[in-house]
């Protein structure tokens, strides 16, 4: 049943292709976790030491009744010899005794000759040849056969072949056995042997004593079945175990294996889906619902590729948009260029080549405001954000824009926090460029003998603190409907005349909010615009950022 349960495994493992390397390498973890202990199967050392032990005090129990019998009950005296056992008595004897108990006894004489061997027969000194059968319940199967094959290679397992080889000698004597020489000395000796088709041999010597003269030794000794059978049901009852805990470890490996990487192959399989170009339509599979770490891949994954196509739209409208920009001022040019040598008149030359002039200067800030929008995200991610102080900024950025609005007669407020912090974590430089973009805007926009505001100041908010950083202006106000299309590439609004000369109007590219709205955004931040109502009547425009505060 066992081997049925493997082959029904490996089937299912070739069909769900789970030679994949995360499932070997789990099913590789998990088997070595689950074999190591098991390594212990072929090293029972202790537990078999045990069992001998336990056997040579029972062979020691039963050769003292032995030997206490012979040297009662059939020994004879003689004048010149003295105490001398009587051979056939003692034959008869320990026949009886061993009877029951199944142990060989052997008796030497006091000169290590052998007077008694219970496996001989008494008079003819026959040998009695035992074969045990197995029991009658043993099955023949594939798990008896690898068990039988394990016992075999045992054989070569350190410490079983380190025991000395049992030889049967023919005639026995007292030089075959060492520990028959101590008995024969008046001592107790055990010792343990190796025997090719019985395992081990354990075998117990006592001296044989009459009133305590040494008449000869006794030696009683049995094969090692009971210690065989001992083990091998250890090892039995180990390989169940161990079959059971493999069946349940490789079937827990793949599920495992399953959960992991069928998910990600599905993920992987979609991303090759998404980098050979099958479509913005291609599905990610959303493992979301997992709650663990292949969810957070997938939501991350399905972020990403949404992200991608989200720039890769915006690389498609910003490339249009640049192109219908740069048409503007080329047509302007070509109409001016074309009119200007047909005419002969010295004015109209004069103001078409201004006009000419106008649209150069223009496609010249169109295309630096370009340049800077398609470096700005690779620029922004390359920046290390730093503590900026925005009290020191907003100062330094105030004083330099006050001679352009007085030439334009307008005036300029900063308007600080007292006694509060006002830094933040960005880059310097970036945040310089929006606020500077933000008064340019506002400068360009606001009637003369008009005022800009600009303030600072903490707020708390319940995600934490932020500075607010305000510029507020006296000009004609944004369209209720185009407040946020203004932070859009390419936005400008022509019907509005905000100075008598137009062509302020025409050096605005329309990319400065836009570039001004990805520079806060990426410090964390937000910005947008608002109008100042007088009267109900809008007094102007103002512009709000708002930064996490340092």
């Amino acid at each position: 049943m066992v081997f049925r349960y493997l082959q029904y495994i490996i089937t299912w493992c070739k069909q769900r292709r789970a030679s994949s390397s995360l499932t070997r390498r789990i099913l590789a973890i998990n088997l070595l976790v689950l074999i190591v202990p098991v390594g212990g199967f072929f090293f029972l050392e202790s537990y078999q030491k045990r069992l001998i032990e336990s056997e040579i005090e029972s062979l020691k129990v039963q050769a003292e009744i032995f030997a206490g019998a012979v040297g009662a009950l059939a020994t004879k005296t003689s004048p010149i010899l003295g105490h001398q056992i009587i051979p056939i008595r003692a034959n008869i004897m320990l026949h009886r005794l061993t009877s029951i108990t199944n142990t060989r006894v052997r008796l030497y004489g006091s000169n290590g000759t052998l007077m008694a061997d219970t496996q001989l027969f008494p008079i003819s000194r026959g040998a009695v040849l035992i074969d045990e059968l197995p029991p009658p319940d043993s099955e023949i199967g594939p798990g008896r056969w690898f068990v039988n094959q394990i016992n075999k290679f045992l054989n070569w397992i350190p410490g079983q072949n380190k025991l000395p080889l049992y030889i049967e000698a023919n005639p026995s004597n007292a030089e075959n056995f060492k520990e028959v020489k101590v008995a024969l000395f008046g001592e107790q000796a055990a010792a343990v042997r190796r025997h090719e088709p019985n395992g081990l041999i354990i075998s117990v010597a006592l001296p044989v004593q009459h009133y305590r003269q040494v008449i000869g030794a006794l030696m009683v000794s049995n094969n090692g079945h009971k210690i065989e059978q001992a083990m091998r049901a250890i090892r039995l009852d180990i390989l169940k175990v161990f079959t059971i805990a493999l069946i349940i470890t490789i079937l827990l490996s793949l599920y495992l294996a399953g959960t992991i990487a069928r998910p990600i192959n599905r993920l992987a399989a979609a991303a090759e889906k998404v980098r050979t170009g099958h479509g913005r339509h291609v599905y990610i599979p959303d493992f979301t619902s997992r709650r663990d770490e292949i969810g957070e891949l997938s939501r991350d994954l399905r972020g990403m590729t949404e992200a991608l196509w989200q720039r890769m739209d915006a690389i498609e409208k910003f490339a249009a948009d640049v192109s219908h920009e740069i048409k503007n001022p080329l047509t302007s040019l070509r109409s001016a260029v074309e009119t200007v040598a047909r005419i002969s008149d010295i004015e109209k030359q004069k103001k078409l080549m201004a006009i000419i002039l106008d649209d150069v200067q223009r496609l010249d800030r169109l295309i630096s405001d370009i340049s800077d929008a398609s470096r700005l995200d690779a620029e922004l991610s390359r920046d290390v954000p730093a503590p900026v102080n925005l009290r020191q900024l907003l100062e330094a950025l105030t004083e330099i824009e006050k001679d352009t609005a007085l030439n334009l007669k307008l005036s300029i407020y900063l308007f600080l926090e007292e006694e509060t912090d006002l830094i933040v974590s960005a880059s310097e430089g970036r945040l310089g460029q929006v606020f500077l973009n933000i008064i340019n805007n506002a400068i360009s926009f606001s009637p003369p003998h008009t005022k800009i505001i600009i303030r600072a100041e903490r707020r708390i908010k319940e995600n934490g603190s932020f500075i607010r950083v305000s510029i507020e202006d006296e000009g004609p106000g944004i369209p209720e409907d185009k407040l946020a299309s203004i932070f859009d590439r390419f936005y400008t609004d022509r019907s509005v005349n905000a100075k008598k000369d137009d062509s302020i109007l025409l050096t605005h590219s329309g990319l400065g909010l836009s570039i001004s709205k990805q520079i806060v955004e990426a410090a964390d931040g937000h910005i947008w615009a608002e109008n100042c109502y007088k009267n109900n009547l809008i007094s102007g425009a103002i512009f709000i950022v708002e930064l996490p505060a340092n």
